[in-house]
């Protein structure tokens, strides 16, 4: 599992992106998230999530997300 915040939010379209504890950025789907949580999401709020790789070849992606602190 990796640590990070959410960086930006995309709320219209249902995404948003999320920097890792290693400095890295990775796209957030708000399907990787429990029903509803999307649109409670605040950027700087800390998550954790584990990394895989998009499956239409577009690069990384959050997955199994969860809050912290919540």
């Amino acid at each position: 599992m990796h640590n990070g915040s959410i960086t930006r939010l995309i709320r219209d379209r249902g995404f948003g992106f999320v920097k890792t504890e290693t400095g890295n950025e990775v796209f957030l789907h708000h399907s990787a998230l429990p029903g509803g949580v999307f649109d409670t999401l605040s950027e700087g709020q800390q998550l954790e999530f584990d990394i895989v790789m998009d499956p239409r070849g577009r690069g990384e992606r959050a997955s199994n997300v969860r809050l912290l602190g919540a």
